[in-house]
C-alpha cells in the first residue's frame, strides 16, 4: 500500500489530484470511505482544530488508521488549519499523517518562522509526515455566506505572489503549499463562487516547484477544478458542500419520518448523501 507522499507523487504524475474532505462525525468518515473505495482512490480525511476538538484528536487517529489497517486502503489523516506550533506539534504526537500550519493571517516572517518550526518538529518525529503552509488569507469558515469573507480581497495585487511563495517555500521547507488564488472558504448562497486565477496557480507552482492545495473547493465549478489541477494543483479541500449534503439528508429524513428514533436509521440517507457529493467530485479531481 503507497504512503500519502507516494500517493501524491504520483497524483504530481498524472495531473490529477487527491481528494481531501473534512468530517466532524463517523457519518462523514464513511461516507468518503465508501466512496473512495468504490472507485479505488486514495483520499486524505481532514479535521480543523474545531473538527478536531469534537472527534478528538486521538481517536480521530484511531478512527482513519483502524480503516487503513483492516481493509489495507490509501486513506490518510490530515490536520486542516491549524492556527498554532502547540497543536501542530499535538496532531504530529497523535499519529497524524499530514499537518498544515495556517499562518495566513501573520505577515510573511513570522508565518515563516512558525511554518519552519512545525517542519523542523514533523521531520524529527516522522519524515513521512507531509507538512503544508499557506499563504494568502481566504477566509476561515466552512459555512454558507451571503458575501465574501470579512478580510478576503480577489483583486491580482492580493493573490499570493509568486516571488513571495518562492521564499516561503525555500525557507520553510513544507512539502505543500495552499496559496490564495481567487477562492474562498465555504460557499456562497447566491451561486457559484468566484472564478480562479488559473494563471497564478501555473506561476506558483513554477516558482516554487511544491505541488499546490487548493482550499475552499466548495462551489467552485468544474472547469477552474480541472484547470487549476492541470496547472499544479495536487490535493483539492471540500468541506462546506458535505456539510449542506447532511443537513439537507437529515431534515428531510426528520420531516419525512417523525417518529423514528434509532439513530443510525435516522442518519444514513445523510451518509448516502454526502457519498454522492464525495464520487462525483473524486471522479472530477482524477479525470474519470
Amino acid at each position: 500500500m503507497k504512503t500519502l507522499r507516494e500517493c501524491l507523487k504520483q497524483a504530481e504524475e498524472k495531473k490529477v489530484a487527491i481528494g481531501h474532505f473534512n468530517i466532524s462525525n463517523l457519518e462523514g468518515l464513511w461516507a468518503i470511505f465508501y466512496a473512495a473505495k468504490e472507485l479505488s482512490l486514495p483520499v486524505i480525511i481532514g479535521v480543523s482544530e474545531g473538527e478536531r476538538d469534537f472527534v478528538g484528536v486521538r481517536q480521530a487517529v484511531a478512527l482513519v488508521k483502524s480503516l487503513r489497517e483492516e481493509f489495507a486502503y490509501p486513506i490518510f489523516l490530515n490536520a486542516d488549519h491549524t492556527y498554532s506550533f502547540e497543536r501542530v506539534k499535538e496532531a504530529i504526537d497523535a499519529g497524524f499523517d499530514a499537518v498544515i500550519f495556517d499562518g495566513s493571517k501573520l505577515d510573511l516572517e513570522e508565518n515563516i518562522k512558525i511554518t519552519k518550526q512545525c517542519v523542523d518538529y514533523a521531520r524529527g518525529v516522522n519524515p513521512e509526515i507531509i507538512v503544508e503552509g499557506e499563504l494568502g488569507y481566504i477566509g476561515t469558515s466552512s459555512k454558507l455566506l451571503d458575501a465574501i469573507p470579512e478580510g478576503v480581497k480577489l483583486g491580482l495585487e492580493d493573490l499570493t505572489k509568486p516571488d513571495e511563495a518562492k521564499r516561503f517555500v525555500a525557507e520553510t521547507g513544507v512539502d505543500l503549499l495552499a496559496p490564495a488564488v481567487g477562492n474562498i472558504h465555504g460557499m456562497l448562497k447566491s451561486g457559484a463562487d468566484p472564478a480562479l486565477n488559473i494563471a497564478r496557480v501555473g506561476e506558483i507552482r513554477e516558482a516554487t516547484g511544491v505541488s499546490l492545495v487548493l482550499h475552499g473547493g466548495s462551489g467552485n465549478n468544474e472547469a477552474d477544478f480541472r484547470d487549476a489541477i492541470t496547472a499544479g494543483v495536487s490535493i483539492v479541500h471540500i468541506n462546506t458542500e458535505l456539510r449542506v449534503a447532511y443537513r439537507d439528508a437529515l431534515r428531510l429524513t426528520l420531516q419525512e419520518s417523525p417518529d423514528e428514533v434509532a439513530p443510525y436509521k435516522i442518519l444514513k440517507p445523510a451518509v448516502v448523501a454526502m457519498q454522492q457529493v464525495v464520487e462525483k467530485k473524486l471522479k472530477l479531481f482524477s479525470g474519470l
